[in-house]
């Protein structure tokens, strides 16, 4: 039942990546509160919401596997004096760095023959493919539309509009 500690030390750091990615979107989300783009704000508070989805889904597993969960201390964002375009190239470079992460864990649970963790981390790879589209899309659209007010208005409404699921 108990998994092999090697893994067990992999999935505790990245329940606190995934966290930290929480606490990161909740501080992008405030940013763009402070600078009144409400949709921005709000597409931000539902990433949040999925990250904290996506540590509590590792937290769970670690749990079910009879090993315990080890938290850590959370850094704090830096986003202050940034760009609206560096804010989303940051979450999208935060996104890769994810992704890479859980192929790390992936690659892990193979090399130790952990079948049920490289099963359960296949969601994960999936949703690291939409993640990084989703958050490449972004970036492009917002070089897109450049420094424009229209478009800058107008990507705010857009993203503004999605719902968590």
């Amino acid at each position: 039942m108990m998994i092999k500690s090697k893994i067990h030390k992999a999935l505790n750091k990245q329940v606190n990546v995934e966290f930290s990615a929480f606490y990161s979107y909740l501080s992008i989300a405030a940013y763009f509160e402070s600078h009144h783009m409400h949709g921005f704000a709000s597409w931000f508070k539902v990433q949040s919401n999925e990250e904290f989805k996506h540590a509590m889904r590792l937290f769970e597993y670690i749990i079910s596997r009879g090993e315990k969960v080890v938290l850590t201390a959370i850094e704090k964002p830096e986003i202050e004096g940034k760009s609206f375009l560096s804010v989303f190239e940051a979450a999208y470079a935060q996104e890769l760095k994810v992704s890479d992460l859980i192929d790390d864990l992936v690659d892990l649970a193979k090399n130790e023959h952990d079948h049920a963790t490289e099963i359960m981390l296949q969601w994960f790879v999936t949703e690291q493919v939409e993640e990084e589209n989703t958050a490449n899309t972004n970036v492009e659209r917002f070089k897109f539309i450049k420094d424009t007010t229209e478009g800058i208005d107008a990507f705010d409404r857009e993203l503004g509009v999605r719902k968590s699921t």
